[in-house]
Order: structure tokens, then sequence, then C-alpha cells
């Protein structure tokens, strides 16, 4: 009886493991990049589905933070960026923590990436808080920083220590990015998970990089979307799916699937530019019912309402996507969440809801673009044009959500 507890609680425990914390991450110097500024990206797969944006003034540093709804202090952070340009991100690791660690201390990622982007403004800053917080830190992650002089990397860090992964050296990222899932390069082999996600994400930014494609639209339309398998080499968008017809597809490793619930990316600056023009896209919600919203830290706490908590305590943007992912996966019972309707998703006459996002999206991001350039163009980015945008694009979203769940 003892050895079938044992096993049902080493089960249980891989299988939340799985399910909760994982996510596929990217860095890439602005030395690679399209338009020469630096970027992270995070497809983030939490148990937690009700995601929402916070702004801070709480620490040396004002910042934007994508944070649990649950969360109502913002007690962690998930990712963000600060008014200096440094942005931090996380994907949990499996394989850094040596068999002789018995900490029980753990799960302290968000709470480390608070600190951050309340006290940093560069790599450097960050690898100083880490050798100050007291030991063992309670974290296993691979944590993703960008700054506004032009640093670019991970750490890979256990209760103890950290190594730099760093992407502007080009012995170690020769294309100017690293791809980060749950493992680290410096850990135990053939630990962790993701491996699968990790080789389809490779395959996609190597791709990317010899066309001159490293761009953020890429990264949130292309990655955090794609319905490729590295393994199995499907491609479901190359599927034979009707409109009207039921096609139960079974998504298992790929970079989005059930768990997925939001995406962050942070787009930096170029060196010497002002830091209030990094941009930080959020997708709430499942990234293939949900479009990305635009966000800058010198905006303040006025964030688009519909990526704030509501009298709900749920941002908006993230439980309309949460009504359109059920309708994704209508198998309720046993393993049916690992099922995804695929016509409902992507079709052959081009009536799937990521079909009807994506221009909708296209447009947000062309609107967002010209603002940007513009800002840019004047090394300004004047608040009150900030706040303007974003009521604009709040009831552009708003509205298209509302019209898109009656249909």
């Amino acid at each position: 009886m003892f050895k079938i507890k044992s096993f049902l609680i080493v089960f249980l425990l891989i299988f939340f493991t799985e399910q909760a914390y994982t996510c596929t991450t990217t860095i890439i110097s602005g030395r690679f990049t399209q338009d020469g500024r630096p970027i992270i990206f995070k497809h983030r797969d939490s148990s937690f589905e009700q995601n929402k944006l916070m702004f801070f003034d709480d620490g040396k540093y004002e910042y934007i933070g994508l944070v649990n709804s649950v969360d109502k202090s913002g007690s962690e952070v998930w990712g963000g960026c600060n008014s200096t340009g440094f942005a931090i991100m996380n994907s949990a690791s499996y394989n850094l923590k040596p068999d002789h660690d018995l900490t029980r201390l753990k799960d302290q990622e968000g709470k480390v990436m608070k600190l951050a982007l309340q006290n940093c403004e560069t790599l450097e800053d960050f690898e100083a808080l880490l050798d100050s917080i007291p030991k063992p830190l309670g974290v296993e992650a691979n944590f993703g920083v960008i700054d506004a002089q032009g640093g670019c990397a991970y750490y890979e860090c256990n209760n103890y220590e950290y190594r730099k992964i760093d992407a502007n050296d080009p012995k170690i990222a020769p294309f100017g990015y690293i791809i980060r899932t749950n493992y680290s390069f410096t850990g135990s082999r053939n630990n962790g998970y993701g491996y699968i996600r990790y080789l389809t994400a490779e395959n996609l930014m190597y791709q990317a990089e010899a066309e001159d494609n490293l761009t953020y639209k890429f990264l949130l339309q292309d990655v955090s979307r794609s319905l490729k398998h590295s393994l199995t080499g499907e491609d479901l968008t190359k599927a034979e799916a009707e409109e009207n017809e039921n096609k139960f597809v079974h998504l298992q490793d790929y970079i989005v699937r059930n768990s997925s619930v939001s995406t962050i990316l942070v787009q930096g600056v170029k060196e010497g530019e002002s830091p209030d023009l990094a941009t930080i896209w959020t997708v709430l919600g499942f990234p293939l019912t949900s479009v990305a919203v635009p966000t800058w830290v010198n905006g303040g706490d006025n964030l688009p309402e519909c990526v704030k908590a509501d009298k709900s305590g749920n941002a908006p943007l993230c439980d309309y996507s949460l009504q359109l992912k059920d309708k994704c996966f209508p198998v309720k019972r046993g393993s049916g969440y690992k099922y995804m309707n695929l016509p409902f998703v992507y079709n052959e006459e081009g009536t799937g809801v990521i079909q009807k996002i994506r221009p909708f999206e296209n447009e947000i991001m062309k609107r967002a673009d010209e603002k940007i350039a513009n800002w840019r163009k004047h090394k300004h980015v004047p608040k009150q044009e900030v706040l303007d945008f974003y009521e604009s694009i709040n009831d552009s979203v708003l509205s298209f959500y509302r019209n898109l769940l009656a249909e």
C-alpha cells in the first residue's frame, strides 16, 4: 500500500509540474533583430488561467508586470519591464538542482523578478541582486534579461549559484538568439521538460533569422501560436479541416496547448534611445483566442481597461479569450482537455477563430508601429498620446470580442 501511495504522489507531482510550470521562452540580441532592438519573449504555461497586467510604483523604478489575477497585490511578477528599459521573464527549469540540495523553499521566481524590476537598471544590477539575496534563493529557473545598454542574457539559476548565458557572445549564440524551455544547458543531462518544444522553436527561429525576420510580430504570431510539432512533423495548419466538421487533434507537446495562459514580449531599445520606448506586448489568456496589446511604462497606472483587473478581479480580455478557449476544447470529461477541435481554430474556409483574430491584431500592430516610429523620431513618448492610444485600442478590442462572441 505504501508503494502504491508513493507512486501516486510522484505521478501527481510530475503531472502537475508539467501542466503548471512549463513555458517556452527566447531572448534575442539587438545585433540580430530586424530593427536592431533586443527582445525577450515568454509563452507562459501555468495552472493560473486568469492573468492580468499591473502597474507598480513600489520600488526604485516604476514597472509593468504580468500577474496572476488571484494575486491582488501583485506580490509576484511573471515577466515585465521597468522605466529604465530593464526587462525580465523566466522559464522554470527542472535539471539545475543538485541531488544533495534538499532545500524546501521553492517557487520564488515571481518574487525575484519583482525585486529585479523594482531595483535593477542593468544586467550587472541583476547579478548583484542575485548575489545579495540570502541563500537558498528558492528558485530553479532560466531568467531572461535585457537592458537599455544592449545587455541580453539568460541566467540559469538554482538555490545557490547562477551561470550567465550571453546572447551577445558569438561563441554561445552565433545567430543572436537563445531559447529555453524547461531545462537548462548547464544542468544535468536528459532531465527537465520541453525538449520537443525547444526543437520546434529552434526550427522556427533558425528559419526566421535566415530570412531577417526576427521581429516581435513573428514571435507573437508564428512562435507563440505555432501549430507545428518537431517530433511528428505535423503542421496542423496544413491539415484538411472543414468549417462545420468536428476534427479533434491531440495538442500535446506543441508550443501552444491547453495549459497556455498568456504571452509577454518586451521589445527593448537601442543604446542611446529613451527607455520610455521599450514596448510591452501582452497576450492575455489562451494565445489562439486572444490578441496582443501594447503598453508602455510611462503611461502609468492608466493601462488599457481590457488588460487590467475589473471588479471581478479578472482582465476582460482574458475572460473573453477563455470563453473562446472553452469552444476549442469542448470535451470536458476524462482527457478531453488535451484534444482541440481544429476547425474552430483553423479551417480551409478561413473562418477559424485565429484566422479572424489575426487581421484585427495586424491592424493594432500597424497602428502601434506608426505611433512608435513617430516617438522614436522625436525621441520622446508623450504620456497623453499613450493614454489616448490606450483608450482607442481598448475600445477596439472590447468591441471586436463582443461581436466575435455574439456570432
